[in-house]
């Protein structure tokens, strides 16, 4: 692929050009063309799931209203362009929390549906659509479907992790949790290297609601795979709740022309990171909006990894080789030239996801994060990709920008079920150029 296919487009600077509202789209159906439409939220992927180049966008997050909550049972529905942070800040004061929620809460509900996301919890919780109860969903044809668990079952689980590709989602009514406090008590476990994590992984994550690692990917010999493991539970009902967030603290004005996030600077950043947790457990308390989305105050962070901005890799593969198949991707990184200025390794659950589609599954999951640098870095995506589907594992599209076709086919086997159930009306690039590409 060549390099200018790869510009990173991830955290668009503002609304897409062209895009025209639900009522818009609305009012075109019956005339609508193949493959001409796209449903949008805040275009968070860091790939190119939300676009559609050569068709119009549906700008889902003009209809962001909450329309009902009770909160005696936590079950609330909104329309789809709802933030979840504007959920919470609805939910919070009634003692109720999202059950799950990604590292951002700038995902709007319905791009939370579209990607099945994933949060710190997935062994208690699995992912986002375990919670939603119902949605509604409109095709182009005019159809305007109820879809749940006993309604429209079949076109309920394409719709979640489905990318949007079934149809535009009006409005989700989803269970929110219950909780004492939305803030956590964070549990930090410094660990020396790999197998001191594995060692560790599955009875902190027994002991506690959230668990996920930050991993030194630059550390080698004995010292590789060192890092953090910071576990989370709600702190009991003393701790006050938090001011509502009155926006960004500090954005970045423009992009660095060069990366400031090299293998120099990481390394005496993780140097840094490692050494400043104390090498016997500790516990904090921590605010919810940190703890969770804590890059949510710095606007355009992104700004950080030079003009070409960020790409992310990350892969799920089987808990059985687990700790090998983590030591080779970083090796592997290492070998390309490639930092990674935010390394996470989650540990999944059991339970399968609701969704056709959808990413997560039982094992682990690598998160690495890179300064774009052209064609070596996607040289650097396709080893990777070789590695995670060798041992039997997938590709999270939602972070993909130039997976193959073959790729995606080996992570996500099911997708000929999602291509019958697609509204014809709806495309994405990535859905070009993996599952149309490979019809032809």
């Amino acid at each position: 692929m060549s390099i200018d296919k790869f510009e990173s487009r991830w955290w668009m600077e503002k609304r897409p050009q062209g895009a025209i509202s639900p009522d818009d789209y609305e009012d075109r159906l019956g005339t609508v063309a193949p493959k001409a439409y796209l449903p949008f939220g805040n275009g968070l992927s860091y790939g190119d799931v939300c676009r559609n180049d050569r068709g119009t966008l549906i700008d889902s997050a003009r209809h962001g209203r909450i329309l009902a909550f009770d909160p005696g049972t936590g079950v609330i529905r909104c329309e789809a362009g709802a933030t979840l942070v504007d959920l919470l800040l609805r939910a919070i004061p009634h003692r109720f929390f999202l059950p799950v929620t990604p590292s951002t809460g700038f995902v709007t509900v319905g791009g939370a549906v579209a990607n099945d996301v994933h949060g710190r919890n997935h062994p208690a919780r699995g992912s986002f659509g375990s919670h939603v109860r119902r949605l509604t969903l409109l095709r182009s044809n005019g159809e305007r479907l109820i879809c749940s668990a006993r309604e429209n079952a079949e076109l309920f689980a394409a719709t979640i992790g489905g990318m949007g590709l079934t149809g535009l989602i009006l409005d989700v009514e989803l269970r929110l949790m219950k909780v004492p406090s939305p803030h956590v008590q964070q549990h930090a476990i410094r660990f020396e290297n790999i197998d001191e994590y594995f060692a560790l992984v599955d009875r902190v994550g027994e002991e506690h609601e959230y668990s996920v690692a930050w991993i030194d990917q630059l550390a080698t010999g004995r010292r590789a795979g060192r890092g953090i493991l910071f576990a989370a539970d709600h702190a009991d009902a003393s701790c006050e709740y938090p001011d509502i967030p009155k926006g960004l603290k500090l954005s970045l004005p423009w992009s660095l022309p060069l990366s400031t996030l090299n293998s120099l600077t990481l390394k005496a950043f993780n140097e840094y990171r490692f050494r400043r947790e104390a090498p016997q457990e500790t516990v904090s308390t921590e605010k919810w909006t940190s703890h969770f989305h804590p890059l949510d105050r710095l606007g355009a962070w992104h700004r950080l990894y030079g003009r070409q901005g960020p790409c992310q890799h990350q892969s799920v593969y089987p808990a059985e080789n687990a700790k090998e198949t983590t030591v080779r991707l970083m090796e592997t990184a290492r070998k390309h030239g490639h930092a990674s200025f935010l390394t996470a390794l989650h540990r999944f659950g059991d339970a399968p996801g609701r969704g056709l589609l959808s990413f997560p599954r039982p094992g682990f999951s690598l998160t690495l994060d890179f300064a774009n640098q052209g064609e070596a870095t996607v040289k650097l995506f396709e080893a990777l990709d070789r590695i995670v589907v060798e041992v039997g594992g997938a590709v999270n599209p939602s972070k993909d920008f130039r997976m193959s076709r073959d790729v995606f086919e080996a992570s996500f086997p099911s997708w000929r079920k999602l291509e019958v159930l697609r509204d014809p009306a709806m495309v994405s690039e990535f859905w070009r150029r993996t599952a149309l590409a490979l019809t032809t």
